[in-house]
């Protein structure tokens, strides 16, 4: 009887570590469209000020993909607490995680290998598009000359 309550403990806490998975999934997901239908918009109406709003959007996206990271951690160490029970130990279900934030805190969610590479170069590609729309013509002017689109065609033919 003991043994089918520690089962369904497992079972409770799985899937909350399952949900902080799916929710910073989502988190990405949403971080990628809003930043893309921001600078479709930029793009569309000429205007870099708009290529500014993702570097608001961005780093509220990381800090609560952070959030559900660390959040996700501690629901981990629960797990592994809850595993190393016995027999006759008192399943009591807690899914109290608090004595674990000492050691998964959001800023060391925030800068693990799974978000900072994510997030950062979000905002990389939101600086380099405020760049590149204002100057677009500038660009386009300098790289694709008359004589630079000849260079190119003869590279193919």
């Amino acid at each position: 009887m003991n043994e089918n309550k520690l089962l369904k403990h497992l079972d409770y806490i799985q899937a909350v570590i399952a949900r902080m998975g799916s929710n910073s999934f989502l988190v990405k997901g949403w971080s990628v469209t809003i930043m893309a239908a921001i600078f479709a918009l930029a793009a569309k109406d000429s205007n870099p000020r708009f290529a500014v709003i993702p570097l608001i959007t961005i780093p509220m996206f990381w800090g609560l993909d952070a959030f559900f990271l660390a959040t996700e951690w501690r629901f981990r160490d629960l797990y592994e607490e809850v595993t190393k029970k016995k027999e006759n130990d008192k399943i009591d279900f807690s899914m109290k995680v608090g004595k674990y934030a000492k050691n998964r805190s959001l800023l060391k969610a925030a800068r693990s290998k799974t978000l900072w590479p994510f997030h950062l170069t979000l905002i990389l590609s939101t600086v380099a598009v405020g760049w590149v729309i204002p100057n677009w013509d500038g660009i386009w002017n300098h790289f694709f000359t008359p004589p630079m689109v000849s260079l190119i065609g003869n590279l193919f033919i």
